[in-house]
């Protein structure tokens, strides 16, 4: 890791002392420098090339306790061993209180030697350990600003991206409509026109996430209503009331591209077959139900689906229906007690299954 091999430094007035520290360190690969005194140790302190501080309590003339105080003050904070040959431990309880991170008391014998290593060893380590969870920290942080960046990049590539598609779907929706309206054949007409239906549902989507922070999930209210602009508009030259009435939701992209096709599909279908003669309501649907399912429901209260399927036409719309149902994870049903034609979706918001199997097929 880029970071120094922490200093050692022993204050002590005592040079025989100070080289038995010193040797004994040296022997067990220590580095460490000594100091003559707490006026010596303070300037050498001061560099910020020592992170570990062993320090005599007597000296002449100074307070080990006092210079103790000054290491504490120093920008780096180095640790301090506090080593004293008083057997007071009142002593070793002021330096502790004082900021010191450990004691160790002389002895004639010298073994306090052996301790005072194992105490800049630990201290030592400690420091380590320090620095490299610091190190870390920052790795993780600076890792994190580089996705963040990344995710932003990213986004703005695909918000991009999803203005690009949105214009030439939008493109070739012009073009769909433009061949409907130089096309004599009424049937092939009314074909180029749910065509252009049916390109329109997936190039709003993409217009969407556009502007979208989250190019991910698609607000499906304001969606689905933009979509039915000109349904709303066929409705009321047919004599239909088509009423939208969806839920404050969000979906994944995929999910919100295949319920629009859908809603766009039946609502078609309703408007062509549901009121052969009279007009009548086309209400569409969105909710969560209590068991946390989206519910799609479109319906009329027409002449029903045993006159008024599209399989009186080429069954395309249905195959359609169906395959985006599939999508979803769900299946398409109907709910044969309603007076008219009444079609169910039921999937699971947020994690559509393509393998199609069913989510729920209770109404």
């Amino acid at each position: 890791m880029p970071h120094r091999i922490p200093g050692i430094l022993y204050i002590d007035d005592d040079e025989g002392l100070r080289r038995l520290v010193q040797n004994e360190l040296q022997r067990h690969g220590i580095q460490i420098s000594v100091a003559d005194s707490g006026r010596d140790g303070l300037e050498k302190a001061s560099t910020g090339a020592f992170d570990v501080i062993g320090l005599d309590h007597f000296m002449p003339g100074e307070n080990g306790l006092d210079i103790l105080a000054a290491l504490k003050r120093l920008p780096n904070d180095p640790t301090v061993i506090y080593v004293t040959g008083s057997d007071d431990i009142n002593v070793a309880v002021a330096a502790l209180k004082s900021g010191a991170g450990d004691f160790v008391i002389k002895d004639v014998e010298g073994h306090f030697l052996t301790l005072l290593r194992k105490s800049f060893s630990a201290a030592v380590a400690q420091i380590q350990l320090k620095r490299a969870k610091q190190f870390a920290e920052s790795e993780i942080r600076a890792a994190n600003v580089r996705l963040e960046r990344l995710a932003a990049k990213q986004a703005a590539m695909l918000r991009e991206m999803n203005h690009r598609i949105g214009n030439s779907l939008q493109l070739i929706t012009s073009m769909i409509r433009l061949q409907a309206s130089s096309t004599q054949d009424l049937e092939a007409r009314e074909v180029l026109r749910q065509t252009a239906e049916r390109v329109i549902a997936v190039a709003q989507v993409h217009q969407r996430l556009y502007t979208s922070d989250d190019v991910r999930y698609v607000q499906i209210k304001p969606y689905l209503t933009q979509l039915m602009a000109e349904q709303q508009i066929a409705a009321k030259e047919r004599g239909c009331e088509l009423v939208i009435d969806v839920a404050e939701l969000r979906l994944t992209t995929d999910q919100a591209i295949s319920v629009g096709i859908i809603v766009s599909e039946l609502v078609t279908n309703a408007l062509k077959y549901a009121y052969p003669c009279d007009g009548g309501p086309i209400r569409v649907s969105l909710r969560t139900s209590p068991d946390g399912m989206c519910e799609l429901v479109v319906e009329d209260d027409g002449v029903g689906r045993g006159d008024a399927s599209e399989v009186q036409g080429t069954g395309v719309g249905t195959r359609i229906v169906d395959a985006m149902a599939k999508s979803l994870g769900a299946a398409q049903l109907f709910d044969e007690r309603h007076k008219g034609m009444r079609a169910i979706v039921r999937f699971t918001p947020g994690s559509g299954e393509e393998d199609g199997e069913a989510a729920d097929t209770q109404a």
